[in-house]
């Protein structure tokens, strides 16, 4: 199994997928008949319109593992942040000058639209919902969202993320994806206990899994894989983690990892 992050990863500095990557991935997927998993903390919006381009069928994971979703849009895997946590995040949120994103299913939902959120839409290509907090939680009674995203300025995000970690480190998971951005996930999701769900699913052995990605959320996928393999651009704290480093997301360093070692 060939697991990707996207951003950073699969995913050039311009948002595109190259064309010597695409072939690449489809060799390992069709002919090989190698599943190729994008995972990452998008939404299924942001993930679907990349498995099409890329002409692969396998399931997809999303919000770094609180949601599976297969080929046929079935729901594999569905975690969520119960409604009372969310609002208890949100009240400490509320006193930093932080926009705060709701995630659930395939809604992306905003009381505002910012610069944050106008930035965010134009990297993954999605339009947010404005809605009341107060009428959307509910509507959604107590099933909550799958994810909440914080954009800031790096060292409110920091604080924010201090304040939190002290609050609710038992009880939700809580990251940076970027400096200026802090992500909140329910407890038992992560990227690696989804890619678990999915290797059963196949019948396949972690020792054969190949997982690649460039940032401190792909850590724990790249340490569990057989083969974990870390982008030319991620942080050194990432590429220590890692068995191999490719070249950059600027370099194909998707496409030169799996020509090294799944296509010689």
């Amino acid at each position: 199994m060939l697991c990707l992050d996207i951003d950073g990863t699969l995913l050039n500095s311009k948002h595109q997928i190259t064309e010597r990557t695409k072939i690449a991935i489809r060799k390992v997927a069709k002919e090989q008949k190698i599943p190729v998993i994008l995972v990452s903390a998008r939404m299924p919006q942001g993930i679907y319109f990349l498995a099409k381009e890329l002409e692969i069928c396998a399931p997809i994971i999303c919000y770094n593992g609180a949601l599976i979703i297969d080929y046929n849009n079935n729901i594999v895997l569905n975690n969520y942040i119960e409604v009372p946590y969310i609002k208890k995040v949100y009240s400490i949120v509320k006193k930093y000058s932080i926009c705060i994103s709701l995630y659930k299913d395939d809604g992306w939902y905003n009381e505002e639209k910012d610069e944050w959120v106008e930035q965010e839409e134009g990297i993954t290509n999605l339009t947010s919902t404005i809605r009341d907090y107060r009428a959307l939680l509910t509507d959604w009674g107590n099933e909550g969202c799958n994810k909440i995203l914080c954009m800031g300025d790096e060292e409110e995000i920091l604080s924010l993320k201090k304040e939190l970690l002290a609050m609710f480190q038992e009880d939700l998971t809580i990251y940076l994806s970027k400096p200026t951005y802090l992500e909140i996930m329910p407890k038992n999701s992560s990227k690696i206990a989804a890619i678990a769900v999915l290797l059963e699913k196949y019948n396949v052995n972690k020792t054969e899994l190949i997982a690649i990605g460039d940032n401190y959320n792909d850590i724990n996928m790249i340490e569990y894989a057989g083969l974990g393999i870390a982008m030319g651009n991620a942080p050194d704290a990432v590429k220590s983690c890692a068995d191999s480093i490719t070249t950059s997301n600027d370099e194909e360093g998707v496409a030169c990892a799996i020509y090294k070692y799944m296509l010689g």
